[in-house]
């Protein structure tokens, strides 16, 4: 018989069907998976070997969980996905606001329905989707909110005195019962807000208004809070962290191919654009190293991290700004080019907290020194290093690059050029196209063109060539007649632009 077709307490009895608490269903479900060796937690990537087994630890415990990280950690998603380690139905008391057990209920409701239906009594299925409750913690939240307060219309409605339980009307915490219930950056919530779930999780009574009650309340608890909180808007008061049995540390991605995994799953690109717009891997990998970079930056703050959001948008601009171009210039397709960098400022700028160094250079400033930071890391991995080159005995692979310049030219790359003015000026430039093949060889035209511009941003870096910004590009010249015949100060260009 389907369990679903089970509509009353008598029909439910004739089963094998068993009572188990949420955290039980959690764990069992969870020994389940592991003993299949199924992965679960579907989109976490770079968690295998850290947080996802102490997250498995801590539910084989029966412990309430504290996810503790940086923003952008993926800590409210890790906490949505435990839902799917619960039962995919559970029977419940219908008309039950706290979605009593029937065989074991805990409000005045349910008790009733079987005092006065025995095994009559109605019951109704619920998905493990619903069983799922979230509450982001803001300095307004009230008791009331969370645990409940009298209600007196119901009390009129219903004709009730207020010593009857009735009039009670439930927060959002005991109407999560059987379920699991977040609450998002615990710190931002009131000290004395806090206070009230002392008794929750620890002694399972709640009061409201005068009201003891001791109600079991079925719950697996999950917080998450950001550890800059404790010091710049509140904290988790030292009691109610000493009753959440486990406090799990999050963290960014350790590589950049991991964060280019989480860059690519997470990006919402339109079909369109996925078939118009080509990305090498080399500007993947170069949004990716802009992250890591500004994590390392001395203009930026540490403690408040940088979220993997960053690079999802950073990787978001960069397609749309290529697109741009492609419709503008009535193109059927394009590719990704490095001056295509200048659509990714704006989702770099929104999205780093700057320390007061920063604040002197300004947003955008730091932004196009984050960007040629991964420039100039990820030159050192697909060419020689230009300074080693500049002194080695040996030929320079990119002195006919450098002797062009020297010799007066210059080369201003606008980021909406058409695909033939931009081949036209890089193939313009005497041994730029020889660097690339010498080093890599086997190459499509898209690629080749890609590689020739990053070369003399790459050279620029190193400080071998000079780069000037425009309002929708980039000028380059040689090094050393820039110091000769001043240009005008670059961030004067960056604040005309931003």
């Amino acid at each position: 018989m389907n369990l679903l077709d089970i509509k009353t307490l008598g029909e439910l009895k004739k089963t094998d069907y068993r009572s188990r608490s949420v955290k039980d269903e959690l764990r069992e479900n969870l020994i389940l998976q592991l003993q299949k060796r199924e992965g679960g937690f579907e989109g976490i990537v770079g968690y295998e070997d850290t947080v996802i087994p102490d997250l498995q630890t801590a539910i084989l415990s029966r412990h309430n969980i504290l996810l503790l990280g940086l923003r952008g950690q993926a800590k409210t998603r890790i906490a949505r996905l435990l839902v799917n380690l619960l039962d995919e139905y559970v029977p419940y008391i219908e008309g039950s606001e706290l979605y009593d057990d029937p065989l074991n209920p805990i409000s005045w409701y349910g008790h009733n329905e079987i005092v006065t239906k025995g095994d009559d009594t109605p019951i109704a299925w619920v998905h493990r989707s619903e069983r799922y409750t979230e509450k982001l913690a803001t300095p307004d939240v009230t008791v009331a909110d969370l645990i409940g307060d009298v209600d007196p219309i119901k009390a009129a409605t219903l004709k009730l005195t207020y010593s009857d339980e009735r009039v009670i009307h439930f927060g959002l915490i005991p109407r999560a019962h059987r379920g699991i219930f977040v609450i998002n950056e615990l710190p931002d919530l009131q000290a004395r807000i806090q206070v009230s779930l002392f008794n929750i999780l620890q002694e399972k009574d709640i009061q409201i208004r005068g009201f003891k009650l001791r109600l079991p309340l079925d719950l697996q608890f999950v917080f998450t809070a950001n550890p800059e909180d404790y010091t710049n808007r509140g904290s988790i008061v030292t009691p109610l962290k000493d009753r959440i049995e486990s406090q799990i540390l999050t963290h960014y991605p350790r590589t950049v191919e991991i964060s280019r995994k989480i860059t690519q799953q997470e990006a919402l690109l339109s079909p369109e654009q996925r078939v118009a717009v080509e990305a090498d891997g080399l500007v993947k990998d170069l949004v990716e190293q802009i992250a890591f970079e500004a994590r390392n930056s001395e203009y930026i703050d540490k403690k408040s991290g940088v979220s993997a959001r960053l690079t999802i948008s950073a990787y978001e601009n960069l397609i749309s700004n290529a697109e741009r171009r492609m419709i503008i210039n009535g193109e059927k397709s394009t590719f990704v080019r490095i001056s295509d960098f200048l659509g990714v400022i704006p989702a770099i700028t929104g999205k780093i907290e700057l320390v007061y160094e920063g604040e002197l250079e300004g947003p955008a400033k730091v932004a196009n020194i984050l960007i040629g930071k991964a420039v100039r890391t990820l030159m050192l991995q697909f060419f020689p290093d230009p300074e080693k080159a500049k002194k080695s005995k040996k030929s320079n692979p990119y002195a006919e690059v450098v002797n062009w310049f020297a010799a007066g030219n210059n080369l201003s790359l606008i980021d909406d050029l058409p695909l033939q003015e931009y081949k036209k000026l890089l193939h313009s430039i005497t041994g730029l196209k020889d660097v690339v093949k010498q080093f890599h060889p086997r190459l499509s035209e898209n690629q080749q063109l890609l590689l020739m511009e990053f070369v003399l941003h790459g050279l620029a870096e190193f400080s071998q060539l000079n780069k000037g910004f425009l309002d929708n590009g980039f000028a380059f010249s040689d090094m050393f007649d820039s110091l000769f015949n001043m240009q005008p100060d670059e961030d004067d260009l960056d604040d005309d632009r931003y």
